[in-house]
């Protein structure tokens, strides 16, 4: 298969169980072509472990299912190092952080410590334990779902845990009629347990190499950069785009791009994706009392700049 073909396989093989989510779906796919995390965020039920179990099922990987909770400890994510009698020396046992597909299931309800054991992992595809660095088998991705942070039992995600996530996503509820299709599946199986890999380990490092060679203009460079720059001179934002989120938009488009069958990239590629990969990487200013909703201030933020920001022609 060719790029286009194998991209529209893996699009194709997850719509199988995610109904009527095709930009959804498109842009998980963006976030795993581009070697980037993806955070999916919204209300309970509608799909977000699904989401991420029918990706990771499609492709053949390894893939594991962490499930964060209050007394999680980081530990319980890398590994530990255990004292081994035989051999008179200690031992590491990798933890399920080990594996190409990582889902982090509900990630805000465990500790900000336990989040932290992220960190590493997700910026530099290794882990340090014990003073050994190990590396992550490749491709590496962690699909993490949350609550958005009113509910109950919710720790807010730190900022530099957040500029780790390539995009944030969210769901939605289905419409009637897909709602409907879903009432007529099975419910004997766990929906992805219907869908067989189409894409190995080597197909995605293989879409991962030409999503960097897409090209992108000096000019939709400069177009990137004067929306992050708009960012951090923005009256209603405390903390702009880092450097790591202007890196993430040039992959992010540059991934999309290649998803459309395309080798280069346009001004709406930026533009489409700005408040996914943005958003949640930048602070509002907060007053007293003020309270905000997930990150529907930052996107209407976001969405504001690129509004305002000349597009190139």
């Amino acid at each position: 298969m060719n790029s286009t073909q194998s991209i529209k396989a893996l699009q194709d093989n997850v719509a199988r169980v995610i109904k009527g989510k095709a930009q959804v779906i498109e842009r998980a796919v963006v976030c795993l072509l581009a070697r980037g995390h993806l955070l999916i965020e919204d209300v309970p039920g509608v799909g977000k472990t699904t989401l991420a179990h029918s990706l990771a099922r499609s492709l053949d990987c390894s893939f594991k299912r962490i499930q964060f909770t209050s007394d999680l400890l980081p530990s319980d994510i890398v590994g530990i190092s255990v004292f081994n009698r035989q051999k008179q020396a200690f031992e590491f046992i990798p933890g399920p952080l080990f594996a190409n597909i990582v889902l982090a299931d509900e990630i805000n309800r465990t500790t900000p410590k336990t989040q932290s054991s992220l960190l590493e992992a997700m910026s530099e595809a290794q882990i340090s334990v014990d003073n050994q660095t190990y590396p992550l088998r490749q491709p590496f991705m962690v699909i993490a779902t949350q609550n958005p942070a009113e509910y109950h039992g919710t720790y807010p995600l730190p900022e530099s845990q957040l500029d780790r996530f390539l995009m944030r996503l969210r769901i939605g509820y289905p419409t009637p009629d897909e709602e409907k299709k879903v009432l007529d599946r099975p419910q004997a199986l766990h929906p992805a347990d219907e869908i067989e890999p189409v894409l190995t380990a080597q197909h995605i490092l293989d879409l991962q190499a030409q999503t960097e060679k897409v090209a992108m203009e000096e000019s939709l460079m400069d177009y990137l950069l004067a929306i992050v720059l708009a960012t951090r001179q923005h009256n209603l934002l405390s903390l702009g785009v880092s450097t790591r989120g202007t890196l993430a938009l040039s992959k992010a488009a540059k991934a999309l791009a290649l998803v459309r069958d395309r080798t280069y990239c346009l001004p709406e590629d930026i533009k489409e994706l700005a408040p996914a990969v943005l958003a949640h990487r930048v602070m509002p200013n907060r007053s007293p009392g003020m309270r905000t909703t997930g990150f529907e201030h930052t996107e209407r933020i976001i969405q504001d700049i690129l509004d305002s920001v000349p597009v190139p022609l």
